[in-house]
């Protein structure tokens, strides 16, 4: 079956290589992507193998990237290998790149998922001069079927100045209908509401759109996704689901949430996965899900009719869980929406809809400031993702982690955070293998006591209580929050110097 079939468009099919062609030196260059899926598979190497042959003749060639969120190595990492990026937005987790963001080599803008959309219209980032944008199909009147993921494609489409489009045989044709695009944003002054009130609520169409005239190649290719194996939950990672899930259970029971509790979402790894294996085993029904990614656990739930409905904007799948969704395509349509990463992750939508947050962390302090994204306070892991949005807004949210890393030799709860992501204003529910801590509705001092009895390693916890105990002791005329200073980060300092804390 042919995927191109306007007939404007097909004049313009072309190898990647001559696509690859109209990127310059020094452009920004928006691609698709998010978590692995959706990424353009031809045009990215053919470009990296141009700016490998420019750079073996002493010839300058970076550009600045644009994405949804990470992509794959067929992209960030061939581009670092090449050395090709001088900026990179708003989130990766390629380690070639991470290494290249860490050293100082690539200056990388690392954003709140739902905000990067808008921030290119506002002209915060520059002009977009190239667009690359896998899609399924191109239909007869120009309209694209998007693929796997739409993440930031609608404002790449709409802003650049050239767009280059890979139509992906590999990606099911039966796709057509998955999706939900919403074109009713605008720039202040000009917003109206969004007129969103439950998570399969069409508001948009179930294309793309692009400019005939701005297209100046499309490219054919037949390649799959990049899907990583899942992680299969530990004894720590169920232990931490069995908390979550019986925490709802009381939430239910205290009559501040319905018996089908209320939207999803879950971040992406292993623990988030065993909430969802637990909620699968649980006695709630009809559930709901607002979410960016769909993993495996979500799947589960749907073939379990557990869940009713579930809205993301990309798929995350191992694959296995990407063979089964393939193969049973058509028994999602009408259960599934994707949407762009700025109404996926939109504040006012996560909040209206009293989204229930779920999201890993790096480390978090006895007064509950969580860490997510920069590892000893200065070296970026990957970044904030979408975790600002749904935390921040949520009706609940959860942090969850391991206790211990490294074998012991680090303490997932600190004196103080080495760098902040979400303020113990935004935090509701801290979760470890060794305990929930609830810490609505406490002041810092409670918080600390309860972070500390619950969440702390044994190894770690006498440590945390003489550290809160002192700072308490040091200035009684300052003890809503006290700190001690010069030792608040000591901990950490402790592990650069000697290994651990």
């Amino acid at each position: 079956m042919a995927r191109v079939t306007c007939p404007v468009l097909g004049r313009r099919i072309a190898t990647a290589e001559e696509a690859a062609a109209h990127i310059r030196p020094g452009d920004s260059v928006g691609i698709s992507g998010f978590t692995g899926a959706g990424f353009p598979k031809a045009v990215p190497q053919a470009l990296a193998r141009r700016i490998g042959e420019a750079h073996a003749r002493g010839e300058e060639f970076r550009i600045g990237l644009w994405s949804g969120a990470s992509t794959g190595p067929s992209v960030d990492g061939a581009l670092a290998e090449v050395h090709g990026l001088d900026k990179r937005l708003p989130y990766s987790s390629d380690p070639a790149l991470r290494r290249l963001i860490n050293s100082g080599e690539v200056d990388y803008v690392d954003a709140h998922l739902s905000h990067s959309a808008q921030q290119a219209w506002f002209g915060f980032y520059g002009p977009l001069d190239v667009a690359v944008v896998e899609v399924a199909a191109i239909l007869p009147n120009g309209l694209l079927v998007p693929g796997t993921s739409v993440g930031n494609n609608k404002t790449w489409l709409d802003r650049a100045e050239k767009v280059i489009l890979e139509v992906n045989r590999w990606l099911p044709r039966d796709l057509e209908g998955f999706h939900d695009v919403y074109y009713g944003a605008a720039v202040p002054p000009h917003r109206i509401p969004i007129q969103l009130t439950h998570p399969l609520q069409r508001i948009g169409d179930p294309y793309l759109r692009v400019d005939p005239a701005k297209v100046v190649a499309v490219v054919e290719t037949d390649a799959p996704d990049r899907n990583s194996p899942l992680d299969a939950p530990d004894d720590s990672s169920r232990a931490m689901a069995e908390l979550l899930v019986d925490f709802l259970r009381h939430e239910v029971r205290a009559g501040r949430m319905p018996p089908g509790l209320l939207p999803l979402q879950s971040g992406v790894g292993s623990t988030p996965n065993a909430v969802m294996e637990g909620l699968l085993h649980a006695e709630f029904e009809g559930l709901t899900s607002f979410t960016e990614v769909i993993q495996d656990g979500l799947l589960d739930l749907l073939d379990a009719g557990k869940l009713a409905s579930l809205s993301a904007t990309s798929f995350g799948l191992s694959p296995a869980g990407q063979q089964r969704f393939l193969d049973n395509v058509g028994s999602y349509k009408g259960r599934i929406l994707l949407r762009s990463q700025e109404i996926s992750n939109h504040p006012e939508l996560v909040r209206r809809l009293g989204v229930i947050a779920i999201n890993g962390m790096i480390e978090a302090d006895v007064y509950g400031n969580v860490n997510s994204s920069h590892v000893m306070g200065s070296a970026i892991m990957n970044g904030i993702g979408g975790s600002g949005d749904f935390a921040r807004n949520a009706y609940l949210n959860f942090f969850v982690s391991d206790s211990l890393a490294k074998g012991g030799l680090i303490s997932s709860i600190v004196p103080m955070v080495s760098h902040v992501d979400h303020t113990e204003h935004d935090v509701h529910v801290l979760i470890t293998e060794q305990g929930l801590a609830d810490l609505r509705g406490l002041s810092p001092s409670d918080r600390a006591d309860r972070v500390i009895a619950h969440c702390a390693h044994p190894d770690y916890r006498d440590r945390l209580r003489d550290y809160v105990d002192r700072a308490r002791a040091a200035r009684p005329e300052a003890r809503h929050t006290p700190h001690l200073l010069e030792e608040a980060l000591g901990w950490h300092a402790a592990y650069l110097r000697d290994g651990r804390m």
